[in-house]
């Protein structure tokens, strides 16, 4: 079940995982119902068969469906995904939204690294080779700290974060606050965003270099921007993860950094334990 949490200040933040306290439920996101015409263009996306079947088989693992559904998604909305990385959440945003709504991805600059530049190259011509599903994608550009318009300000209904905080985190608290910023300005007032992120355990030992960061710290950044926080959800919750693994969350599938050690055994817990966070941008927000 869903909890609501409250968070003390940053100053206290060693002590948060005895002061935490579990406010009552809100509904699961199992439990949430999408409008018809939203739950059709889902589950024709997820069934695609645009998917490949690698794709196709970490949907148990990342629960696409009801990670939208809690987060608000409708198949008009006006959306952002940032940093899309290959693309997989692409692969179900841009049919689900065509036609009805509009999705914007804020993929890396090509002014960026080595490896950023590959991952965009690759992104666009995916974009480019089904045009039938991605044509009305428009991709922008987050490189802080000077590209930041992800979305015309005010513009957005939705922002969506899959597994990006922690790198922010780990380039730094500032780093991180930027990223926020930027996804606040693009929404409108009233707008929503939701994260999803590597569970971290204890904020007290936290270490964003294993990949893994805090809820507390998630909140606490995302609420000094202007957000506010509106529920968690533990549709992505693995209580497999130990999260002590000799190389982070990259231990674990899909990567398998380690090769075939220990391989049986990072499989059988499956991909990480994470954390999936619901936020708004207030009703008396003015974009930038």
């Amino acid at each position: 079940m869903s909890t609501t949490r409250s968070f003390v200040p940053r100053g206290t933040l060693g002590l948060l995982a005895l002061a935490v306290l579990a406010l009552p439920p809100v509904p699961d996101a199992r439990a949430q119902a999408l409008d018809a015409a939203t739950e059709a263009a889902l589950d024709a996306a997820i069934a695609g068969a645009h998917r490949s079947e690698e794709n196709r088989a970490r949907d148990r693992w990342r629960h696409p469906k009801e990670t939208l559904a809690f987060f608000g998604f409708r198949s008009d909305m006006t959306v952002v995904e940032m940093l899309p990385g290959g693309g997989w959440y692409t692969e179900i945003l841009a049919p689900a939204l065509r036609g009805k709504g509009r999705l914007y991805a804020a993929h890396n600059g090509p002014n960026a690294g080595a490896y950023q530049r590959r991952s965009l190259g690759a992104f666009l011509v995916k974009l480019g080779t089904a045009p039938e599903i991605y044509d009305e994608v428009v991709v922008t550009t987050f490189g802080p700290p000077d590209e930041l318009a992800v979305a015309p300000p005010g513009s957005a209904d939705l922002v969506v974060t899959f597994r990006n905080v922690h790198n922010w985190f780990g380039s730094g608290e500032d780093a991180a606050r930027l990223g926020f910023k930027a996804m606040y300005d693009a929404l409108k007032p009233g707008g929503i965003l939701g994260v999803t992120d590597h569970r971290w355990p204890d904020p007290a030992t936290e270490d964003a270099s294993t990949g893994y960061i805090s809820e507390a710290r998630t909140i606490e950044v995302a609420e000094s921007v202007g957000f506010q926080f509106v529920a968690s959800s533990d549709i992505n919750r693995n209580p497999k993860d130990t999260h002590d693994h000799p190389r982070g969350v990259w231990t674990l599938p899909p990567t398998l950094r380690l090769g075939d050690q220990d391989r049986e055994k990072y499989l059988a817990i499956g991909e990480s334990d994470r954390f999936t966070l619901k936020f708004v941008k207030p009703d008396t927000a003015t974009a930038d």
